[in-house]
């Protein structure tokens, strides 16, 4: 009698603990991935000189680094009472800081998944949902402790002069908006779960998706990787810039920064692409010496290997080392793809992977920053001014993307056909030993 009785109370433990086994993997990987975004962008901010901000500002100021590299909205706000104005804007995600969150958070949502190549869309749902709420609930954190005002000191101008007489000083300062952050933040988030599941070989798909896993998944992960490499090439040139030609506190800020934002439009030039900039005022970008030469033109400048090459021949050096990596890349998916999978088909797919991470690089790598400090809406005021900004040839870059992925595509698959046979083995595996006869 008292054994079954015993037994019953256990029944719902498994149930219960299933239920609770997402929101604890959810949680683990938001927090991991808001410690890891909050941890780089501070070491950036200090070695960009942050930490001296009047007004223990250093906090807010990384919360709103977090919030923008989550996807998130910034606004600049500013003015002197009713004697002036700021016209602000500033449209920048530190790519660093997102992509070390990325793959941080990433790598945690697909661990609990890694025991089967199939799973339910309910299932993956169950795991996802969860993730997004909490990464929302902590971007919502992070975005109310976003903002904060400061004085500024125009100097000899006729606004300090009427500030001083009627104690209004010019400010500036930054907030986050809200409902732009979440909706974008979302965004963020959903995508980066999709891209986690696309790139990774282990992670299981729904059934009725299985049959796409040799189309999608090689191709995503050699872009993947092609976009990793580029990062890992850039610390080294960085590295060497700071240990030759100093400045060494700015160049880590850039590392831990923005580094994919001039690493990724690097691999656009190099396969024929281009962007659009300009630099002027005291403002200017982050960014090697010759891009800021080819930026302070009189008008809008074209940047591409050809323009940076007026001002340094080894400009050149970026279509070399984007032919290889692109060579590189097209062998890199033939050999994670079945041997079955001919060669016009992998043109195809790395086309067309190569040319939507381009145009996600596009999206995400541009720059925007305006600041103007008007008097009674009249002109620039103290010499305050400032405009920065690096943007695509959108069509001109996809359009080479998806040309030259289609090229190393071809070439990778040509190149692979006599070292790649596992392909047959990934989609066959082997089923599991059978259990040996007892008393065997």
């Amino acid at each position: 009698m008292s054994g079954p009785s015993s037994s019953r109370p256990a029944s719902p433990r498994p149930a219960a603990r299933g239920s609770a086994r997402p929101w604890r993997d959810a949680l683990v990987a938001v927090v991991a991935g808001f410690a890891v975004m909050a941890a780089v962008a501070a070491a950036g901010l200090a070695c960009a000189g942050a930490t001296g901000l009047p007004g223990g500002a250093f906090p807010r100021v990384l919360a709103a680094v977090v919030v923008m590299a989550a996807g998130g909205t910034v606004e600049v706000t500013g003015g002197a009472g009713f004697l002036a104005e700021a016209d602000a804007s500033l449209s920048v995600l530190p790519l660093s800081v997102s992509l070390a969150g990325a793959l941080t958070a990433g790598a945690l949502f697909l661990r609990p998944l890694h025991n089967r190549a199939v799973a339910r869309p309910g299932e993956l749902l169950a795991r996802a949902a969860p993730l997004v709420l909490l990464w929302l609930l902590a971007l919502t954190g992070a975005a109310l402790l976003a903002r904060q005002t400061f004085g500024i000191a125009p100097g000899d101008s006729p606004v300090a002069d009427l500030g001083e007489l009627l104690d209004a000083s010019p400010t500036v300062g930054f907030r986050a908006a809200l409902p732009a952050t979440l909706g974008f933040g979302l965004l963020w988030i959903l995508g980066l779960l999709l891209i986690a599941l696309l790139v990774s070989r282990r992670a299981p798909l729904p059934a009725g998706l299985v049959r796409f896993h040799t189309a999608v998944r090689p191709a995503a992960f050699a872009t993947v990787a092609l976009l990793l490499a580029y990062v890992v090439l850039g610390i080294g040139v960085a590295l060497v810039v700071a240990a030759t030609q100093g400045h060494a506190d700015r160049t880590f800020a850039v590392i831990l920064l923005g580094l994919p934002n001039l690493a990724w439009p690097a691999l656009t030039l190099g396969f024929g692409g281009a962007w659009e900039g300009k630099a002027e005022g005291p403002f200017g970008l982050p960014v090697p010496r010759l891009l800021d030469e080819v930026l302070r033109g009189p008008d809008l400048s074209r940047v591409d290997v050809a323009s940076l090459a007026e001002h340094d021949s080894r400009a050149w050096w970026l279509v070399a080392v984007a032919a290889v990596a692109l060579l590189g890349t097209g062998f890199l998916a033939a050999v994670r793809s079945p041997a079955g999978v001919r060669a016009w088909q992998h043109a195809l797919h790395l086309g067309v992977a190569l040319a939507l991470a381009t145009l996600t690089v596009c999206l995400l790598a541009g720059v925007q920053a305006r600041f103007g400090l008007s008097l009674l809406g009249i002109g620039d005021a103290g010499g305050l001014g400032g405009r920065a900004e690096l943007r695509p040839v959108l069509w001109r870059n996809v359009g080479l993307a998806l040309l030259w992925g289609a090229l190393a595509g071809f070439l990778g698959a040509l190149a692979a056909r006599p070292v790649h046979r596992r392909g047959l083995v990934e989609q066959r595996p082997e089923p599991p030993d059978p259990p040996a006869a007892a008393g065997g």
